[in-house]
């Protein structure tokens, strides 16, 4: 072999060298840009969580009567003059666990506007219910029903089941299964503002 063919030999091994070093460079940028932008896809996820649709309803609310946390004998028209969203759970539901936080945040966010949260935990007693509030750190009315009262009066028969009641004391909205953030703006915020 010539030494001109040593000398193209080397430069083409030079070249392929480069052109391997480059896209080896490229596809870890690709990896890195695909790992950064796993949060995001989560987050977006999140925000397009899948969410019951509600259904539109027009009965007067029936006045629940129970027992809160403490104790205290509390009915629904304690909270009349204001838009309830009566949310029916229970602790060992996977969709009702999933739905507390994004309950919680929008309660948050609209209590000052005559917003209140009424979940009533169906069919379990106060022992089943009190650490599940703690260690989601539920602010809003939580009410046990171990003996399935308000169950059977709203005739609920899935969970988590939710009744939207307006400030009239008319139920509006019910929606079976979990509520996303986007639903709860969507549909009760408008509400709100009646």
């Amino acid at each position: 072999m010539s030494a001109r063919q040593r000398a193209l030999n080397r430069q083409r091994s030079q070249r392929n060298s480069i052109i391997l070093l480059v896209i080896g460079a490229s596809l870890v940028l690709l990896a890195l840009a695909a790992f950064l932008s796993l949060p995001r896809a989560q987050a977006e996820l999140q925000q397009n969580e899948f969410s019951a649709i509600p259904v539109a309803v027009n009965f007067p609310a029936p006045n629940v009567q129970l027992t809160d946390l403490n104790g205290q004998a509390v009915s629904l028209s304690d909270f009349q003059g204001n838009v309830i969203l009566y949310n029916a759970w229970a602790t060992w539901c996977p969709p009702c666990k999933q739905e507390m936080p994004t309950l919680q945040a929008y309660y948050d966010a609209h209590k000052d506007q005559g917003f209140v949260i009424v979940a009533i935990a169906d069919g379990q007693p106060l022992e089943e219910v009190q650490p599940f509030v703690q260690d989601y750190r539920l602010t809003f009315p939580v009410w046990p029903d171990p003996q399935y009262r308000a169950t059977k009066t709203f005739r609920i028969n899935s969970l988590p089941t939710s009744f939207v009641i307006d400030r009239e004391g008319t139920v509006r909205l019910t929606w079976t299964g979990a509520i996303s953030r986007a639903m709860l703006e969507e549909y009760i915020t408008p509400l709100l503002g009646e």
